[in-house]
């Protein structure tokens, strides 16, 4: 088992850990910086409740990144969007780049 060599995580991607709502809207935790390769491709992707949804960005982080759904990530654009569904690549001990692919709105 080996995660995805530091080198190719370029991009650098803000998460803030969705909470859950209040009276006043979407509650966050706070900014956490992580490393990242950051692909800018439209694709349907399957949501966790099941739906076909748009994803225009994809970001790969390392094992153990957390992003729960509906976190806000702040992309190296400065573009603000949602996490989807964050799901990890685990090669079950083959020589594969273990990694967390976050799909993004």
């Amino acid at each position: 088992m080996s995660a995805v060599p530091g080198w190719l995580l370029r991009h650098r991607i803000t998460i803030e850990e969705y909470l859950g709502t209040s009276s006043t809207g979407a509650r966050y935790g706070p900014a956490v910086e992580a490393r990242a390769f950051v692909d800018e491709q439209t694709r349907a992707v399957v949501s966790p409740g099941g739906e076909t949804v748009t994803s225009s960005s994809t970001a790969y982080t390392a094992p153990g990144t957390e992003a729960p759904p509906l976190s806000r990530v702040t992309l190296p654009s400065g573009r603000v969007t949602t996490v989807i569904a964050a799901l990890p690549r685990d090669g079950v001990g083959l020589p594969t780049p273990d990694h967390v692919e976050i799909q993004l709105q």
